[in-house]
């Protein structure tokens, strides 16, 4: 009945919305697709309809409001490398968690730790920085890094719900993201975000990102061992030790292809494939009968076709909010609110992190986000005086940090289709996430860009 209400109470504010006079500024059609966008994210935030359901009415609405031409248009994400690069991302996870290779690494990760929570949380942790360089997409990460832990989490006997389980999956769904962002290779936002910004090279963006994402990490880490403490105060089982067990011609297999596509993906410079290329090698590689993995039946039942369907969706919502107008008019309306702060760069810096929240709250894609925010916010900095380069980092650590929905980043939907999260919660993360993001760039990123070489006011490099 809950449901209900909030279903009818939704649609009625898209009607409202759709109804309501047209703001000075914004087309027809913009209005239309930030209509549908209010509708989709509230679905999504409430879990008032599975998911994947959201997705399709998220397509249908887009067509049936007006908001765009058709259902070419309105289908448009699913044509998208990215959701395909995601498919391929969780098959490899499917293929470590069947050959039995995220047993041993989980079997592994609890001897070492002990019986002890809080080291089992500290490993993870410190696994985010480390198979950065090894394995630089924070998709990749995790659709592996989720079948260890939630191998581990098995053995241990942690229920789904428990603060323990939930503690690491957060984790997994908010902060492994950050990781990635620190190297200029570590995906599409740092790869796109310099792009925007123009250059900046590879040991320059992580002269850059190092310290401010040091403090996202650390924060964010202290920040969920806060929220979830009763889970660390659990003694888990300790293992015997014995020898182990020798690798299975699988085991063997899962790594030969997983060790493979994160060659691909570290060589791109070299070959300059798309990333969604190694995904979909390894895709077939691993249900190739004999030299595979998985059947197909295996893959057909297990991969979670919903990840799929939310990312694609949401990717139709993005570009939709771009055709239409809808993305820069909302940047437009930053731009009036930032010059009577010329003086005053840190205000101009606080303003540009306030407004970013409804942009990234209505943008589901990062790159979305990134490609109306940055041009807008260098823009802003140069008629203020204020560094254009730091306006369109903070705005990147702004987006970058938080995660509203689940459906705003390929790896949370890896997450949270496990069941360990639901979308309220981690709503709830989000908005703490938004304040540490506001809290490192005010008080840590601007002094240490300061010292660098970057200074807060003037045109910078």
């Amino acid at each position: 009945m809950r449901a209900n209400w909030i279903v009818a109470g939704l649609l009625a504010l898209c009607g409202a919305l759709i109804a309501a006079p047209l703001p000075a500024g914004l087309p027809e059609a913009g209005r239309r697709v930030i209509a549908v966008a209010v509708l989709a994210i509230g679905l999504w935030c409430t879990e008032a309809l599975p998911a994947g359901v959201t997705s399709l009415v998220l397509v249908v609405a887009l067509v049936l409001s007006g908001a765009v031409p058709g259902f070419p248009q309105a289908l448009s994400g699913f044509a998208d490398p990215v959701a395909y690069f995601l498919i391929g991302v969780l098959t490899i996870g499917l293929a470590v968690s069947r050959s039995g290779l995220a047993e041993r690494v989980a079997q592994f990760f609890l001897r070492r730790s002990r019986g002890s929570a809080r080291t089992l949380y500290l490993q993870l942790l410190l696994a985010f920085p480390l198979l950065t360089f090894i394995l630089p997409s924070a998709t990749t990460r995790t659709g592996i890094l989720v079948h260890v832990y939630e191998q581990a989490l098995e053995i241990a006997q942690v229920p789904r719900r428990a603060p323990l389980a939930r503690a690491v999956m957060m984790a997994l769904n908010s902060i492994n993201r950050l990781a990635s962002t620190v190297l200029l290779t570590g995906g599409i936002t740092p790869m796109v975000s310099a792009a925007l910004i123009g250059g900046i090279y590879w040991s320059q963006w992580l002269l850059l990102m190092s310290v401010p994402y040091a403090a996202l990490l650390v924060i964010g880490s202290v920040m969920i061992h806060f929220l979830y403490r009763r889970g660390f105060a659990v003694a888990l089982p300790e293992l015997p030790a014995g020898e182990p067990r020798p690798f299975s011609a699988r085991e063997k297999r899962a790594i030969a292809i997983t060790a493979g596509a994160s060659a691909l993906w570290m060589t791109d410079a070299v070959h300059h494939w798309h990333p969604v290329v190694p995904a979909l090698l390894a895709w077939i590689a691993l249900l190739l009968p004999r030299l595979g993995v998985l059947t197909w039946k295996e893959f057909e039942r297990d991969i979670g076709w919903t990840n799929f369907f939310v990312l694609a969706s949401s990717l139709s919502l993005a570009r939709a909010l771009a055709d239409s107008g809808a993305s820069r008019w909302i940047a437009g309306l930053i731009v009036q609110s930032v010059p009577q702060f010329r003086d005053e760069p840190v205000l101009v810096i606080a303003v540009l992190l306030a407004a970013a929240v409804p942009v990234r709250l209505l943008v589901p894609n990062i790159t979305g986000f990134l490609a109306t925010t940055i041009p807008i916010a260098m823009s802003i900095g140069v008629a203020t005086g204020t560094n254009p380069v730091i306006c369109g980092l903070a705005v990147m650590i702004a987006g970058d940090a938080v995660l509203y929905y689940p459906a705003q980043s390929a790896s949370s939907l890896a997450v949270y289709e496990r069941g360990y999260l639901t979308a309220p919660e981690i709503f709830r993360f989000g908005v703490w996430m938004t304040l540490v993001a506001f809290a490192v760039v005010l008080a840590v990123a601007l002094p240490y860009w300061s010292v660098i070489g970057e200074p807060l006011a003037g045109a910078g490099r």
